[in-house]
């Protein structure tokens, strides 16, 4: 759920010459000739997966489209965690210039299939033990960009481009630039203020593999940046397709604010000014997801993200209300662009 890149060239042969190479690579790596194979759903990007069954395992082989895919940074940052002892696939063959790449298969359950009442106290206790990890790792700036002031800009900049003039086809005045522009600047003062770790940046259900009684196994990381504290935390607790408790997230954030202090990762901060992190935090992000998610279905035609919209327009307000310096933001967003939103299909279908 990054700020992705424009569509690019995908080779219409890629299944067929993947599947040849994927040969090679077992009969090396497997002395087999033969396995299964069955493709798999993909992802907001333009990455192709197919599972590879053998008579006694189980691999992934994926398709990154070199034009529109870093796959350096994939095969760069999956070393660095493997290192750190982070629960990330094991590369086991790999051709960047075709996009090529066979990986250990950490599983087939998604962390979303597998949360509930019953197990979410379980399934985040693991998966805050695997972000400690993460952000307990050194801030190598050789392998990890930094999330800078810039950054940030360029992608909650999205919100007014793709979700406010394309999807909803409203055009902003200068007064509603500049309260954007102030809004936009609050924001980003509370990320930079925050202190660094590595920051996965799409750390939420859809990204983690569920294992039995183990870390999930974590995926989609190869847009890891070194950035602010909160920021995978409110990916995964604020989570844009699964929704829990207003009070139990901030628990469970508070929560993790004790471990990262024990660990070291972070000096102790008041309850008050962590929640501030964290909830600003996560309006920068959920506002860079309705642009995002908006420019999927426009650009990309995956129209399905449309119907995770409304949970993240309910993230939005439940911030902006929160804070009295968000009032202004708060009161244009609820008059101007609710309804504009009611007239949308995806909105009567699921509104806040």
């Amino acid at each position: 759920m990054t700020s992705g890149s424009s569509t690019g060239t995908i080779n219409p042969g890629f299944e067929q010459s993947l599947k040849i190479w994927v040969t090679d690579q077992v009969g090396a790596l497997a002395a087999a000739s033969e396995f299964d194979w069955l493709s798999l759903n993909g992802d907001a990007g333009f990455r192709r997966y197919f599972r590879v069954r053998l008579a006694n395992a189980s691999l992934l082989a994926v398709y990154a489209p070199p034009a529109t895919e870093n796959n350096a940074a994939f095969l760069r940052v999956d070393r660095f965690l493997l290192n750190q002892g982070v629960h990330v696939p094991k590369i086991l063959a790999h051709q960047l210039d075709e996009g090529f790449f066979l990986i250990e298969d950490l599983g087939e359950s998604l962390y979303l299939e597998c949360l509930n009442e019953d197990t979410a106290g379980t399934l985040y206790g693991e998966a805050l033990v695997a972000l400690l990890r993460i952000q307990q790792s050194p801030l190598d700036d050789a392998v990890f960009p930094s999330y800078d002031g810039r950054r940030l800009a360029d992608e909650v900049a999205l919100f007014p481009q793709w979700f406010v003039q394309q999807l909803l086809a409203h055009t902003l005045s200068s007064a509603e630039q500049r309260l954007l522009q102030s809004t936009f600047a609050l924001l980003l003062d509370n990320a930079l203020a925050q202190p660094k770790v590595v920051v996965h940046r799409d750390f939420h259900s859809r990204n983690l593999v569920y294992g039995l009684g183990g870390a999930p196994g974590i995926i989609d990381f190869q847009d890891a940046v070194i950035g602010p504290l909160t920021y995978d935390l409110v990916s995964l607790l604020k989570d844009c397709y699964i929704e829990w408790p207003v009070e139990q997230v901030r628990s469970w954030a508070l929560g993790y604010a004790d471990l990262a202090c024990d660990a070291g990762v972070m000096p102790a901060v008041a309850p008050a000014t962590f929640l501030r992190w964290f909830d600003l935090m996560g309006l920068q992000r959920h506002l860079k997801v309705l642009g995002i998610f908006a420019r999927l279905s426009l650009r990309d035609q995956k129209h399905a993200y449309l119907d995770d919209l409304p949970l993240v327009v309910k993230y939005v307000r439940q911030v902006a209300t929160r804070y009295r310096e968000l009032a202004d933001f708060s009161h244009w967003f609820d008059a101007v662009l609710l309804p504009l939103m009611s007239r949308q299909a995806w909105f009567a279908a699921g509104s806040p």
